[in-house]
């Protein structure tokens, strides 16, 4: 019996609002949305794959949703719809054309499951496959944490990670695979929550990795347990709004890695942390994006 096609629904809009329009997608059509930037342009579109009879009914709650996000104050760009039809088999072979392993020096190897690349010696290896959740290594911004999970980790020493916002687990799991225990990973969306807990059974790291569904508003007061690294990869409005909560997770001289956030929009969320007794100790540009990391003294 023969497959039938797949249509791929596609959204351009901006930077500012990419991940709002990919939860959008998301939530309408039932299935993960991927990111994809146009390399010489920068141009951002969002992307879903779906069954046809889908499309049709959920256009108008589409365009209603963009306009929503519009009125919340994000700058969503073009915002144009298109859509296509892709073979199954072209859709199939489309994710191993655009997503290649990552290697975080001689520490770390991020690879999608049909790579056939071989781990270094000692190198810790994160099998995750694309279109799950969000967060591959391939943003800047993830990319970023990545690599201060590795600069700040210290070989035999005991440290603890908390994950906000853990989309598809790659930074919990990453962190378990370097030797960080315990490792906590929380996200508000039960898909990602549902997502992460798989791809950390699928790592084989349950026993050090513990996933759950929350938010900020559920961190009240001085955490009974404090973490020497917390990685808060979420918008600035968010790290500005919550910042006491986060900070309340740290451990005296724990580090904080904030990404996510619009280059312009950083020096705001820097002054946040840095009048709760932080003091940013590395920070990366990456295009529209800046991240950092902050120690708490």
């Amino acid at each position: 019996m023969k497959a039938k096609p797949l249509w791929h629904i596609i959204v351009s809009t901006s930077a500012e609002a990419e991940e709002a329009v990919a939860a959008l997608l998301e939530r309408l059509f039932g299935q993960p949305a991927s990111i994809y930037i146009e390399e010489q342009t920068q141009q951002r579109t969002v992307g879903v794959y779906f069954p046809k009879s889908t499309a049709l009914a959920k256009r108008e709650a589409l365009v209603a949703g963009l306009k929503y996000i519009q009125d919340c104050g994000l700058e969503t760009g073009p915002a144009k719809i298109s859509m296509h039809r892709v073979r199954r088999d072209d859709w199939a072979k489309s994710w191993k054309k655009y997503f290649k392993t990552i290697e975080i020096g001689s520490a770390l190897l991020i690879k999608p499951s049909w790579s056939k690349r071989r781990a270094r010696e000692n190198q810790a290896v994160v099998v995750l496959d694309p279109g799950l959740s969000f967060g591959t290594g391939q943003h800047a911004t993830t990319a970023f944490c990545l690599r201060q999970l590795v600069a700040c980790r210290t070989n035999g020493a005991s440290q603890s990670v908390l994950d906000i916002g853990t989309g598809s687990g790659i930074l919990a799991i990453a962190a378990a695979k370097l030797g960080y225990e315990p490792v906590r990973a929380v996200d508000i969306d039960p898909v990602a929550v549902r997502v992460a807990k798989a791809n950390v059974r699928k790592n084989r790291v349950e026993d050090r990795v513990t996933i759950v569904k929350s938010d900020l508003s559920h961190f009240t007061g001085k955490s009974k347990v404090r973490y020497d690294l917390v990685c808060a990869n979420l918008i600035d409005s968010l790290l500005i709004c919550e910042s006491k909560r986060v900070v309340n997770q740290l451990k005296p001289g724990g580090r904080l890695i904030v990404a996510g956030v619009l280059a312009e929009q950083f020096r705001p969320v820097q002054d946040t942390y840095e009048s709760l007794g932080l003091r940013l100790t590395q920070s990366d540009a990456d295009g529209e994006w800046q991240s950092g990391t902050l120690v708490y003294s």
